[in-house]
């Protein structure tokens, strides 16, 4: 698709041989984060987020390209292809575009403009069209015959011709469509006896907002409203506007009978056949707009959790939390494996305290344990008192369990452990989730995971494709322990998939752990290409290369060799040294296969070869406050950012039920959207605003649970008193229902 490249470049404001290299490597079988980490002097550096840019774009203009084809042949086809068409179509930039050019050739059901034309009423047509003085009722007799009886008929046959005429005219469509654009406004209104079923879209029964401006959360309500039966909805500028612009290309003359029939034409052209069009088309495209925005928001929240920060390798007691069925506990190792499973009752009347207390006790002393995990649903915060007042001076994490409950019935889990019941894999995956979340959460379907927004309402192909590209990316950038990591988490590195993970693990099982990376082409149907794009990715800690526990890729040990012969010293002395590293002239290493750039990262990565991205992780202390009748108007206490959308973001502070901060409650400085200034598992401070218990409700501020700094924003009349109207219309319908947190997980 390199034909492309002119036109992708100057639609993304890059150089064409950045946009030639990125579709030549795509074509050539290469990964996005291979393309991205090892192939920087070929793209000039070009990150992830560019190189889908370029893919996608690419996308889009071979579709183009193909359905202009298509439309060029039928019109052909049909003997009816002229220069002028021709240069239209060759002209078209849009999808649109093109179905505007092709709308008068395309085959369609019988219409009534056909029909009149069958009924001999065309030339009528024309005659009014040229707007003449001629007496258009004594013209309309002249086409009586069996089917056409009076002059209504005949004229309404010819006004049907005429109003199909304008509506495949592409310049009335073009210029309706920049009217929509511009001045359209989505109206909602509930429909007659829905008003108790549809109380959750109350907001909506009487609505408005211009296309220009709504956002999508408000979009998605709306659609999702009026696919279920609760609303009607309708998109439109005002018609006075559309008919005014429609007149201007069409009304030549001052007011005569044939002016009159075209006026009369234009308008039920507009309301029978452009109107419904263009609102189909608008929809269309804002649910698109909305369903990109939503999956963008999924997408970023996704990264964040998968890249929460690990524990890494310690002994762990984890903890899924009961009550009338216990607690499951089980114990793991270093790596993550099985070592026991027990069962503790510390709650309600079932509670068996003292027999709790000495499991725990002999658990923590005889597997020697480091930390405590305890799943933060149902029973999580007692749970955890429990433990405190053991006083065993042991680090204790209440681990977010969303989708755990997944996880443990799926046949993923069932595979690990085909001996041990739900409960028991619910427990090892709350444990495991904070030994290493990205290696655990990549088990789970993201949708599961409970940071999404709408997300089953948008499309969901799409919505797949863009999670499964940020598992990918995220898996990529830390990098995967080969002799250790599970088949799915496996799947994700560049060049591997499903197929050759389960090799690679059947491999690993039969011949023990790897030694070097270079025994991945024994690996059944493991070749050379796939090789290239995974060898990079994957580590071997204590293995026959030092540099095969780094990110530096096999194809680049050779120059890393002739760096430290050129030192006098051996591989193992030069990584790590990093003042030995800074005196490595770089000009020195390039060739005509390793360029500056990748010389560069050579160094960087020598410098901390193999370092997690991930930061280190932090414990954490809720306030004094287990369920939401604890909670009053006026607290101010710490939190955990567990979910962010466009609106705002929702905030742990350990009752059970997220509050939500409204974005115009987030910073002291004007802000648009809650990731400029928050991210998944912030910690933070948060001033309770309402509190609705029954409802499950919390309102929270952040700015408020802080001192104003001295050079803040103010902000005018008009944000403020917008972001009041977005708070009422959103906290307490849209905003709070996407509210998923704790009950049943």
């Amino acid at each position: 698709m390199t034909e492309y490249s002119n036109t992708i470049a100057a639609t993304l404001h890059l150089q064409t041989q950045q946009v030639h290299a990125v579709l030549d490597l795509l074509a050539e079988g290469s990964t996005i984060p291979f393309i991205a980490r090892y192939r920087k002097d070929r793209t000039g550096a070009l990150d992830e987020v560019q190189i889908q840019q370029i893919q996608e774009q690419a996308k889009f203009l071979k579709e183009f390209n193909e359905r202009k084809a298509f439309i060029e042949k039928t019109i052909t086809e049909q003997n009816k292809m002229t220069d002028a068409l021709q240069d239209k179509l060759n002209k078209a930039t849009t999808i649109a575009e093109l179905e505007d050019i092709y709308l008068p050739y395309k085959p369609k059901r019988k219409t009534k403009a056909q029909t009149a034309r069958e009924n001999g009423l065309e030339p009528l047509a024309l005659l009014i069209l040229e707007q003449t003085n001629a007496d258009i009722n004594a013209e309309a007799e002249k086409y009586f015959n069996e089917k056409i009886k009076t002059i209504d008929e005949a004229l309404q046959g010819a006004r049907d011709i005429i109003s199909e005429t304008i509506n495949e005219d592409a310049q009335i469509r073009a210029g309706m469509r920049k009217l929509f654009e511009e001045g359209a406004t989505l109206q909602s209104a509930v429909l007659t006896d829905k008003e108790t079923d549809g109380a959750k879209y109350k907001d909506y029964f009487d609505f408005s907002e211009r296309i220009a401006t709504i956002p999508s959360h408000r979009i998605l309500a709306v659609l999702r409203g009026f696919m279920e039966g609760i609303l009607r909805m309708s998109i439109a500028p005002e018609e006075e506007k559309a008919l005014e612009k429609i007149e201007k290309s069409y009304i030549k003359n001052s007011l005569n009978a044939s002016v009159e029939q075209m006026k009369k034409a234009i308008k039920e052209s507009y309301r029978r056949l452009l109107q419904p069009s263009l609102e189909t088309e608008f929809r269309t495209l804002l649910k698109q707009k909305a369903d990109e925005e939503a999956i963008d928001v999924f997408a970023e929240n996704l990264r964040q959790l998968l890249l929460s920060s690990p524990l890494g390798g310690k002994r762990i007691l984890a903890i899924d939390p009961g009550y009338r069925t216990g607690c499951k506990v089980v114990i793991l190792d270093e790596k993550g494996e099985l070592l026991k499973t027990d069962l503790i009752f510390v709650h309600e009347k079932n509670h068996k305290i003292v027999e709790a207390e000495n499991i725990i006790r002999h658990l923590v002393q005889h597997y020697q344990i480091q930390t405590f995990a305890i799943g933060d649903g149902t029973a999580g915060r007692e749970t955890e008192q429990f433990i405190k007042s053991l006083k065993l001076n042991i680090p204790i994490f209440l681990v977010n369990e969303d989708g755990a409950s997944v996880y443990s019935a799926s046949e993923t889990a069932r595979e690990e452990f085909p001996d041990y019941d739900i409960t028991v894999r619910g427990a090892v995956s709350i444990g495991r989730r904070l030994m290493d979340p990205l290696a655990e959460l990549v088990k789970i379907d993201p949708k599961s995971i409970g940071v999404g927004q709408y997300q089953h309402d948008v499309n969901q192909f799409r919505l797949k494709e863009r999670l499964d590209q940020t598992v990918e990316s995220c898996v990529n950038a830390v990098g995967v322990n080969l002799n250790t990591a599970s088949k799915h988490l496996l799947s994700y590195v560049s060049g591997i998939g499903p197929s050759l993970a389960e090799n690679i693990i059947k491999f690993r099982n039969e011949a023990g752990k790897f030694e070097s990376r270079e025994q991945l082409l024994k690996v059944p149907r493991l070749g050379g290409k796939a090789f290239e794009q995974c060898a990079g990715f994957l580590r071997i800690k204590n293995g026959n290369n030092l540099l095969d526990a780094s990110a530096v890729h096999p194809e680049a040990y050779s120059v890393v060799q002739k760096m430290a012969e050129d030192l006098s010293v051996n591989v193992g002395e030069l990584i790590g040294n990093e003042s030995l590293i800074k005196t490595i002239p770089v000009k020195n290493y390039i060739s005509e296969t390793i360029g500056e750039l990748t010389v560069k990262d050579i160094l960087n990565e020598l410098k901390k070869p193999g370092l997690d991205p991930r930061s280190e992780i932090e414990q954490f202390e809720y306030a004094d406050i287990y369920k939401i009748e604890d909670v009053n108007v006026g607290m101010i206490v710490p939190g955990i950012v567990t979910n962010i959308t466009r609106f705002g973001a929702f905030v742990d502070i350990g009752v059970k039920q997220d509050g939500l901060v409204h974005v115009s409650e987030i910073s002291h400085q004007y802000i648009t959207d809650p990731n400029e200034a928050l991210k998944l598992n912030d910690k933070v401070q948060v001033k309770v605003l309402e509190v609705d218990a029954n409802r499950k409700r919390i309102a929270l501020s952040i700015k408020q649970a802080q001192e104003k700094p001295a050079n803040a924003q103010r902000k005018n009349n008009s944000q403020s008193s917008q972001k009041q109207k977005d708070l009422s219309s959103m906290n307490m319908n849209d905003a709070l229902g996407l509210l998923k947190k704790k009950f049943g997980r």
